[in-house]
């Protein structure tokens, strides 16, 4: 998994409060959007969550849709997207086969020991020529060089995280979809402080790269406390968009 398992139920009350609010949602936009072709007529938005960011997927001649399993999630959604969100696992959408031109799925490849399943079921439903957009090396993209990041990155390690590119580009081939241009995008409002990112290695939210003992975990906390300007954010990062196109 790419971070602890949240209740994505209790998160929903706080969920764009913490999660970077309309600047990220809208970065991450422009950044969707901008790799999905221009005849495109309908895209699909997977973990759509709470449609910060679904809404803001909008251009003329495009309709948007939001898939989520939380309900929360998509009660408010609902608000945002009225009408065109629906409670589905990203595995098995109520979709008939070739019948979407875009999908997309934003920071939810990393949170999944299935992201198999998910490209798969994507590129069921996507229409010859359509494309898949996706955020990919989610956590190595927290890594911005930062004196938090010279602290952390002797245990770091991007082997184990399911949204890694080369992973998700394998995935994809294995189910007709060839990889197309990328692009990046800033995740505004989520520059790491030390404070908090101490808090969070106790709280084990780095499972992707960090499983050591209590004793490691301590000592890597100190570090990070002892660190200048605790509460002051150090960069955003800067998230990383694929592409497929699926072949037809």
């Amino acid at each position: 998994m790419g971070e602890t398992v949240l209740d994505y139920e209790a998160e929903a009350a706080h969920y764009d409060r913490t999660r970077g609010g309309v600047p990220r949602a809208e970065a991450a936009a422009r950044a969707v959007l901008s790799l999905v072709p221009p005849g495109a007529r309908t895209l699909l938005d997977l973990a759509c969550g709470t449609g910060l960011v679904t809404e803001r997927l909008a251009r003329p001649g495009l309709s948007v849709y939001g898939a989520d399993a939380a309900h929360a999630m998509l009660r408010a959604a609902a608000g945002r997207v009225p009408g065109r969100t629906v409670r589905a696992d990203a595995r098995r959408l109520p979709l008939a086969d070739a019948c979407v031109d875009a999908v997309s799925a934003v920071w939810l490849l990393h949170l999944v020991p299935f992201a198999p399943d998910i490209v798969a079921e994507a590129a069921r439903v996507l229409r010859p020529g359509g494309v898949l957009v996706a955020t990919v090396d989610k956590d190595a993209a927290h890594d911005v060089g930062s004196d938090i990041d010279d602290v952390l990155r002797p245990l770091r390690s991007a082997a184990p995280a399911s949204d890694r590119a080369d992973l998700i580009t394998g995935h994809a081939a294995a189910h007709g979809l060839d990889p197309a241009a990328g692009t990046r995008f800033t995740g505004h409002g989520q520059g790491a402080t030390p404070r908090a990112t101490a808090s969070k290695l106790r709280a084990g939210y780095f499972a992707s790269w960090f499983d050591g003992d209590a004793a490691t975990t301590e000592t890597l906390a100190a570090a990070l406390t002892a660190l200048p300007d605790q509460d002051h954010p150090r960069p955003d990062p800067r998230y990383r968009l694929a592409s497929f196109v699926r072949r037809g």
